[in-house]
C-alpha cells in the first residue's frame, strides 16, 4: 500500500483515521466531513478506486499515473487538478533536485499524490491540524498549505543557486578553464527551476480569479495572495539568474577571445623575432660563405706557384730543365700564368 496518511475531518478536526480506501469512502459518507488522503507513488488500482469514488476526470487520472507533468491547474467541474513541482538544493552535489505533487481538490475531499520524497506533506498536515479554524475552511485550505510549503521550499534553492553564481563569477575572472562547463550546467538547472516556478503565477492567479465564484473564504484568498507574492519574487529571481548566467557566458566568451588574441599577438611577435633572427643568421651564413669562397680562391691561386716551386725545390740530382737557361723564367712564367688563370676563373664565378 502507498497510503501514507488518511484522515476524515469534521469542522477542522480529525475524527477518524481509516486504514484503507474502502473504509475512507464508507466513513466519509457517514460523517459528512472532509477526507484528506495522502498517497506516495500509488498504483493504478488505487488511483482508479479514487477516480470511481470521487468521479475524477480520466485525463487527470492518466496524468497522475504517468507523472512527469509540468506545473499546471485544471478544473473539471467541481474538481480541481493541480500539479506542483517542488524543488530542493543538494549542498554536497551543488545541484537542484525536483519532485512532483498532484492534488485532486473536490468539495469534500483532498487527494495528494507524491512522486518524490519531498516535500514533507506530513509536516503540512500537522500544521493544519494544529490550526483547526484554518482547516475548517475546507479542501481549499489544504491546497493553500501545500502551495505555501512548495513555494517556501524554493527559498533555499534560490540561496544555493545565488551562491553558485557568486562562485562562478570568482572563477570567471580567476581564469579557471572549467568555468564554462559549470556555467552551462548551472544554466540548465536554472531553466529547469524556471519551468517549476514560472507556472505558479498562472496557477495562483487562476485560483484567485475563481475564488468568488466557488465561494472560497476571504481569509484563504488573502493567504493565497501572499503565496502568490512569494512565488512572483522567486520567479523574478530565477529570471535574473538566467540573465546573469547568459551574461557570464558572454563575458567568458569575450575573455577567451581576448586571451586567444593576446596569445596570437604574442606568437606573432615571437614569430617576427624568430624570422628576424633567421634572416640575420642567413645573412651571416651568406657572408661566411662569401668569405670562404674568397679564402678558397686565394688558396687555390697561391697553390699553383707553390706547386711549381715545390717540384723544383726537391733537390734531386737528375731533374729535367735544371741546366736549361730558360728554365727559371719559364717556371716563374708558369706560376704567374697559372695564378692569373685561376684568378680569372674565380672572378668570373664571382668568388672574388
Amino acid at each position: 500500500m502507498t497510503l501514507v496518511d488518511n484522515g476524515i475531518y469534521v469542522t477542522g478536526r480529525r475524527t477518524l483515521t481509516p486504514t484503507t480506501l474502502d473504509e475512507t469512502f464508507e466513513q466519509l459518507r457517514e460523517h459528512n466531513g472532509m477526507a484528506w488522503i495522502g498517497l506516495y507513488r500509488p498504483d493504478a488500482d488505487e488511483i482508479h478506486a479514487l477516480a470511481a469514488e470521487f468521479d475524477l476526470h480520466p485525463l487527470a487520472v492518466e496524468d497522475a499515473l504517468k507523472g512527469h507533468q509540468r506545473a499546471k491547474l485544471e478544473r473539471y467541474g467541481d474538481t480541481l487538478f493541480v500539479v506542483l513541482r517542488p524543488a530542493w538544493y543538494l549542498d554536497a552535489e551543488e545541484q537542484v533536485e525536483f519532485g512532483e505533487v498532484h492534488l485532486f481538490i473536490g468539495p469534500e475531499f483532498v487527494v495528494t499524490v507524491r512522486h518524490a520524497t519531498n516535500p514533507d506533506l506530513g509536516a503540512v498536515r500537522r500544521r493544519l491540524e494544529a490550526a483547526p479554524e484554518l482547516l475548517a475552511l475546507g479542501p481549499e485550505a489544504v491546497l493553500y498549505a501545500v502551495c505555501d510549503e512548495v513555494v517556501d521550499g524554493y527559498a533555499p534553492v534560490v540561496a544555493g543557486l545565488e551562491n553558485d553564481i557568486d562562485e562562478i563569477q570568482d572563477q570567471l575572472f580567476g581564469g579557471d578553464p572549467a568555468v564554462s562547463r559549470r556555467i552551462y550546467e548551472l544554466l540548465r538547472e536554472v531553466i529547469a527551476f524556471q519551468r517549476a516556478t514560472g507556472p505558479l503565477r498562472d496557477i495562483l492567479d487562476g485560483l484567485l480569479r475563481g475564488a468568488d465564484k466557488y465561494r472560497v473564504d476571504v481569509e484563504l484568498q488573502r493567504r493565497m495572495r501572499d503565496v502568490l507574492d512569494h512565488a512572483l519574487r522567486i520567479s523574478d529571481r530565477a529570471d535574473s539568474f538566467q540573465v546573469l548566467l547568459e551574461n557570464a557566458l558572454t563575458v567568458h566568451s569575450t575573455l577567451v577571445t581576448q586571451a586567444q588574441n593576446e596569445e596570437m599577438r604574442r606568437l606573432s611577435e615571437a614569430s617576427l623575432v624568430q624570422n628576424e633572427e633567421t634572416r640575420r643568421l642567413s645573412e651571416t651564413g651568406l657572408a661566411q660563405n662569401e668569405e670562404v669562397k674568397k679564402i678558397s680562391s686565394w688558396a687555390a691561386i697561391l697553390f699553383a706557384p707553390t706547386l711549381v716551386g715545390t717540384i723544383y725545390g726537391m733537390n734531386f740530382t737528375h731533374m729535367p730543365e735544371l741546366d736549361w737557361r730558360l728554365g727559371y723564367p719559364l717556371a716563374v712564367a708558369a706560376m704567374v700564368v697559372m695564378g692569373f688563370g685561376l684568378y680569372l676563373v674565380f672572378k668570373r664565378r664571382r668568388w672574388l
